[in-house]
């Protein structure tokens, strides 16, 4: 091979690296990106276990204002108490979870919060399906639950948190349900919720009759002076006769 041939050939090949590497260095930005639960040493059935949730940004240009937490059955919004988050951020259950918001956090910087669970379920793994939401409308949707058919992970999915449980410690039970945030609270039987008794119920005597109210004995007093007035009007003409009339 001629040497200006040879030359060619190796910056070609040069330059065929440097993409090569560049187009790596460009994919493993996303690739890194992820969204989890951690919860040190948790198992099944413990009660008041702390749950550490970080997603991370995928955003150059935005930052996030939002993430919506969709509860795995067995935990309900009512057994969710919320410790810490970003700064200015609030919490706020919803119908399927709870979401904690606030002021846009820096580009590129993850959102990170801390919650208490009442009790967890009795089971082997636990997921979190998470809404990321930015300032400029963009919602990154962690919720994908299955591998893909090949068997092998790929890393530009968007997984759901996902928290493995150690089975729970012996002896431990289920407690009784936290009422849901818009539950109103049950009062014992027999008890009013304004704290006083209800009033009885009336007598089927002083029942009405009708739809028009009218009392049972008021037709039966009419019926009466009817009979009283047609009485005295044939003894005064009885009375009026001729002795001798028939």
């Amino acid at each position: 091979m001629h040497r200006p041939t040879l030359a060619r050939s190796l910056r070609r090949t040069g330059a065929l690296t440097a993409f090569a590497f560049a187009v790596a260095v460009a994919v493993a930005g996303p690739a890194a990106a992820h969204a989890h639960v951690e919860a040190e040493g948790a198992r099944a059935l413990d009660q008041n276990v702390e749950l550490t949730f970080s997603a991370a940004s995928e955003s150059t240009s935005a930052g996030i204002t939002k993430l919506e937490v969709i509860l795995p059955k067995g935990i309900t919004p009512g057994d969710i108490t919320y410790k810490e988050g970003p700064e200015g951020w609030k919490f706020a259950p919803t119908s399927r979870g709870y979401t904690v918001a606030g002021p846009k956090l820096a580009v590129g910087k993850d959102a990170e919060h801390v919650v208490t669970v009442r009790q967890l379920p009795d089971a082997e793994e636990l997921v979190f399906k998470t809404l990321q939401s930015y300032d400029d409308g963009r919602v990154d949707r962690w919720i994908e639950l299955e591998e893909p058919a090949d068997g092998h992970s790929h890393d530009d999915g968007h997984p759901a948190p996902l928290l493995e449980l150690k089975p729970a410690a012996p002896g431990a039970k289920l407690v009784s349900p936290s009422p849901s945030p818009t539950e109103e609270p049950t009062t014992a039987a027999g008890e009013s919720t304004t704290g006083t008794s209800a009033p009885a119920a009336e007598p089927a005597a002083n029942s009405t009759d009708g739809d028009d109210g009218m009392s049972a004995a008021v037709p039966v007093g009419i019926g009466a002076a009817v009979l009283l007035l047609g009485g005295g009007a044939w003894w005064l003409r009885s009375r009026s006769r001729p002795s001798g009339a028939a």
